[in-house]
């Protein structure tokens, strides 16, 4: 048991000797649009105090796993987060926010992936993550012109919004992920 244990930590003493600065600065990026997310979905009263120290670590989780199920899981209480907002607290759905937390949980997913993608002691150019976020802003930018122009054309914009559209796209959401999951193992 404790050659088990001592044989863990050298090899983790060994990774952490290898690490590389792009790797390493793409698992902080994950850790600061995680947070950013969590800070813009939840109520400043639920931040104050004990939760925010959860949700730091919460935000860590996909920083460190990338490959695991932490993305989903902290889109999950982000998107928990800003119902409880707008339900518990009554707060106002306004277009900024909605859009601003749709790029950061986006962000979020596509640095998980790019992170997924490189080890840790990978030599990246830096045209690479360059590219990688240039390709990521044109789709949230695309996609936020789109989504206002929707709004625009069905006449919904302004105060009013519908919690049963947000369950029903999450319920869409979940169940596209887990048909993807299914599928994957078929093969």
């Amino acid at each position: 048991m404790i050659d088990a244990v001592s044989g863990r930590v050298r090899a983790v003493q060994h990774a952490v000797t290898r690490i590389s600065v792009a790797p390493l600065l793409v698992r902080c990026a994950i850790f600061v649009v995680v947070l950013a997310g969590f800070a813009l979905a939840f109520p400043s009263e639920v931040l104050a105090g004990r939760p925010i120290l959860f949700l730091t670590v919460a935000a860590l989780l996909p920083a460190f796993g990338p490959r695991r199920v932490w993305a989903t899981f902290t889109a999950l209480v982000t998107v928990g987060g800003w119902l409880l907002a707008t339900d518990g607290y009554g707060r106002p759905v306004a277009l900024w926010r909605l859009l601003a937390l749709a790029a950061l949980l986006y962000l979020g997913h596509t640095l998980c992936a790019l992170a997924a993608l490189l080890p840790y002691d990978a030599v990246v150019d830096p045209e690479l993550i360059t590219r990688w976020l240039l390709r990521s802003a044109a789709v949230l930018l695309g996609t936020a012109v789109l989504g206002v122009l929707l709004l625009q054309a069905g006449g919904l914009g302004g105060e009013t919004g519908y919690q049963w559209v947000t369950v029903l796209g999450l319920l869409l959401a979940v169940g596209t992920a887990a048909l993807l999951g299914w599928l994957l193992r078929r093969r």
